[in-house]
């Protein structure tokens, strides 16, 4: 008798690092559903993310264009009979409501819970990244007010979040670091367009992601970005990679690398990437500095190590890697107000501007010391 496997739908999250952040989630459900037939439902921008990936058996998507009712009506006729929604969204739990497909399990949250058949309440340890108001920002840096979370425990890493809600499913959620795996031909392939683009025999190609499409708040300042490059080329005779959106202020360091460095130790692929690229593109180097957004997630996963200034954000929520790893180096200021979650800084950006770039530096050679 042959047995029908189970169907079950993964909602996937809508940002590209938080995606990344599921990957130890999704492993472990194939791992403890071996046989059932598992589907990523995600947002099409995302989709070169989990090309070929292990954990999933097919992927569907949606575009900004389609409401929820709309990716409900075009699921149905595909028979799940079990959806996860990793998303807190109400608009994730109404997607698989939608669907019509008979157990729904997600987070318990206002405004959703009637579209869920299961819901799961927060895990013991989390810690919710709620933003700073401007006036709990001039309190404590006038030193009237302490901080409410200066260092969360390893176990509030957001990583956790994902594992704790598949063991609503049965599934063994033990904690692993995401994980994307990149072949050879692909490696050899971008090596042959970076030849085309540098044509040089540089050896160590180093990255540089200098955006972060959250907000300038994440953002390390242009000029301490283009002074480490420099600096590091100087010592290494590396060359630089240049990745993320092709946006002004990329443009700006890419055209001021090009002048000091010289065609043969740069490659600008800024907004010259599908996704899937980018992530071939971050293996290739021997080491990544990058401002805290998805390609730093994305880096860490394919196995090179990053260096990360941190200023508005936890790296204790959302750092790349598994939580307590050595492979990556983080620099925090101990500025009173971060993390604040802000976009934007409404004092004076001291949590980044405390940054200098020696340190970065510093960190940077450590970590090609290792290699």
């Amino acid at each position: 008798m042959n047995h029908v496997p189970e169907k079950i739908l993964v909602r996937g999250v809508n940002w590209l690092g938080d995606a990344v952040m599921t990957l130890p989630a999704l492993q472990r459900l194939r791992e403890g559903k071996p046989a059932a037939h598992i589907t990523l439902l995600t947002h099409e921008k995302l989709a070169g993310l989990w090309e070929n990936h292990s954990a999933i058996d097919a992927v569907q998507t949606f575009s900004s264009r389609e409401n929820a009712w709309q990716v409900g009506r075009k699921l149905r006729s595909l028979n799940f009979q079990l959806a996860l929604a990793l998303p807190n969204s109400p608009r994730s739990a109404i997607e698989l409501w939608a669907a019509g497909i008979p157990r729904r399990i997600g987070y318990r949250r206002p405004w959703r819970n009637v579209f869920l058949t299961q819901t799961v309440s927060q895990r013991a340890g989390a810690v919710e990244m709620k933003k700073r108001s401007v006036s709990e920002i001039r309190k404590l840096i006038s030193g009237s007010r302490s901080p409410a979370v200066a260092h969360p425990d390893p176990a509030a890493h957001h990583i956790f979040q994902y594992l704790h809600l598949i063991e609503a499913l049965g599934v063994k959620a033990e904690p692993m670091a995401p994980r994307i795996a990149i072949s050879e031909s692909e490696l050899a392939a971008f090596g042959a367009r970076l030849h085309a683009m540098a044509g040089s025999e540089t050896r160590l190609w180093l990255g540089l992601n200098p955006g972060a499409e959250y907000g300038p708040a994440k953002r390390w300042p242009e000029e301490r970005f283009i002074a480490a490059a420099v600096e590091l080329h100087r010592h290494s005779k590396c060359g630089w990679l240049i990745f993320g959106a092709n946006d002004p202020a990329t443009r700006h360091i890419a055209g001021e690398l090009g002048k000091k460095l010289g065609r043969e130790a740069l490659a600008d692929l800024s907004g010259r990437t599908t996704l899937r690229e980018l992530c071939v593109g971050l293996k290739f180097c021997n080491l990544v500095l990058t401002n805290d957004t998805g390609p730093m997630h994305v880096a860490a996963a394919v196995g090179t190590p990053v260096v990360v200034p941190f200023g508005s954000t936890s790296v204790e929520l959302t750092g790349p890697g598994l939580p307590g790893g050595d492979d990556h180096i983080f620099l925090q200021s101990p500025t009173p107000c971060a993390p604040c979650f802000l976009r934007e800084c409404p004092i004076d950006f001291r949590c980044m501007r405390s940054i200098d770039v020696q340190a970065v530096i510093g960190a940077c050679q450590a970590i090609l010391k290792r290699l």
